[in-house]
């Protein structure tokens, strides 16, 4: 982009002026009579009528005034709006107006210069900084942004080191020197890639950076030559002890994670946490280790807010928001899931993974809006055909209307279990409801559960229910089954119970 000062960006062209029409030249031996007494204007002296006085183009432009130092400042007003927002771009038009406005006002470069870098345009942004520090050389700010700049831009390290050097004189001597800059000249130095060997200070802030950066490896490497350097250099010692201990206990976390020893592994992440509360990068990941241990243990609630503790560490953190979409679904919210996840895939379009994963997410919300017939009976979603069957019996047991005559809902709740068994203990229906299909086929006969036919009750449940009301008749007409007709059990026997059903609900 070329210099704003160089350049008139707002302003419309000047129309040119307007030349005065040339003149006829005239005679000098026949000078034109002027009035009546025929004297000629410059007559006698050779030379022509004298023009007319120069006027301006009535059409020409007014010229336009400089901007006020109030409208720069509105210029910047939108272009941070802007700049809150993301909108990099119009924040950049917004700037380089109040920069062209008032040119030798360095906040302008400074807020351009900020934008430049979040739009990925390090060389401008380097333009302006350079500008902004000539402008204002004490202000650290700037120095700062230049440094981080110099870093991000691949340029040269020293010119970061030289801005770092600057902003520190300005912080005084004896003033603690930022974690932040500190890092930086770490990093500085790891790209100058010339880092003293025999100094222990310049290795312990390149291992510091690759520590933050997450390569731990190299950051021991570092820590460990500069301890050879100075045994006794404590920042390097403190550095080397914090690391290992991090690293073991993070690799015992996942020993224990891929073992299926979910709460040992959340221990060892939780005391892991602990070693180093400033590591975002690392914290991060044992937070959402964390979260997918606690998702085997069903502890979904525990698993979101891990999940956001870490998205508050790193907001860019994919896995952690798989996690979370997840948990909430599995936590019962398939539709704050369903979100989640296609947020993801708008800002990731070429994530593999993540359709598939909007698919299923979809496919459990629908499910989620047809009656949970596990939740009825009980039971896991892995449950097998024997646990099915105990948990049916005794919440018809439970359940049965004639066990409950003063509870309005005890007939629907039995009609539900009826439903539930019906379906998951014949492996063709269980598949299919798994699959999301609706299994819902109209009752006939079930008469409210007190008009007869339609239903049978496996008679080991009825002496389970009723025990000694069976009476003497077993099935008959001996007290205790009167709502199901006069003889108990229509047609003597279970009538229409379908293959493998172990008594119990015949729906026809």
């Amino acid at each position: 982009m070329s210099d704003p000062d160089r350049m008139d960006i707002d302003s419309e062209p000047q129309a040119a002026p307007v030349s005065p029409p040339p003149q006829p030249k005239t005679q000098t031996d026949s000078p034109k009579a002027n009035g009546a007494n025929g004297a000629g204007v410059g007559a006698g002296n050779g030379e022509g009528p004298t023009p007319p006085p120069h006027k301006s183009n009535p059409t020409s432009p007014a010229p336009v005034a400089a901007p006020t130092p109030e409208e720069a400042e509105a210029f910047k007003a939108a272009g941070n709006k802007f700049y809150k927002a993301k909108d990099y771009k119009k924040a950049i038009e917004e700037y380089t107006k109040a920069v062209e406005a008032q040119p030798s006002e360095p906040t302008y470069l400074n807020n351009r210069a900020a934008a430049y870098m979040a739009n990925g345009q390090y060389v401008l942004a380097l333009e302006d900084c350079n500008r902004a520090d000539e402008l204002d050389p004490q202000n650290p700010k700037v120095l700062l942004r230049l440094a981080q700049d110099a870093l991000k831009n691949g340029t040269t390290g020293s010119m970061a080191l030289h801005a770092l050097d600057q902003a520190e004189k300005l912080l005084g001597y004896s003033a603690p020197k930022p974690r932040k800059w500190q890092l930086m000249r770490g990093e500085a130095y790891l790209k100058m890639g010339n880092v003293n060997a025999l100094d222990p200070e310049a290795l312990v802030l390149r291992g510091r950076a690759l520590y933050a950066q997450g390569d731990n490896d190299k950051a021991l490497q570092h820590f460990r030559q500069a301890i050879n350097c100075d045994p006794d250099y404590r920042e390097a010692v403190k550095y080397l002890k914090m690391v290992q201990k991090l690293d073991k206990m993070k690799a015992q976390g996942n020993t224990e994670y891929k073992a299926g020893r979910w709460q040992a592994a959340i221990d060892q992440y939780t005391e892991a946490l602990e070693v180093d509360p400033l590591n975002k990068g690392t914290n991060s990941k044992l937070l959402q280790n964390r979260a997918l241990c606690r998702v085997q243990l069903k502890d979904y609630q525990g698993a979101i807010s891990d999940c956001e503790r870490a998205l508050q560490l790193e907001p860019s953190y994919t896995k952690a928001k798989k996690t979370k979409a997840n948990a909430l679904g599995l936590n019962g919210d398939w539709e704050a899931a369903v979100r989640d996840l296609k947020e993801i895939q708008e800002a990731d379009p070429q994530d593999a993974g993540i359709a598939k994963e909007v698919r299923k997410a979809e496919l459990e919300l629908k499910k989620s809006k047809r009656k949970d017939y596990y939740k009825i009976l009980g039971v896991e979603k892995d449950a097998d055909e024997n646990q099915i069957k105990k948990a049916y019996r005794k919440a018809a047991i439970i359940h049965h209307p004639d066990k409950n005559p003063d509870d309005p809902k005890a007939a629907e709740r039995f009609q539900d279990i009826g439903e539930a068994y019906e379906t998951l203990s014949d492996s063709e229906k269980r598949a299919r409801y798994d699959n999301g299909d609706d299994l819902m086929d109209p009752m006939e006969g079930f008469g409210g559960m007190h008009g007869g036919g339609g239903m049978n009750i496996d008679p080991e449940i009825l002496m389970q229910m009723f025990g000694s009301q069976m009476g003497g008749g077993g099935r008959g007409g001996g007290g205790g089954f009167h709502s199901f007709g006069g003889g108990g059990m229509p047609g003597g026997g279970r009538r229409g119970a379908p293959q493998g059903f172990p008594g119990g609900f015949s729906f026809q």
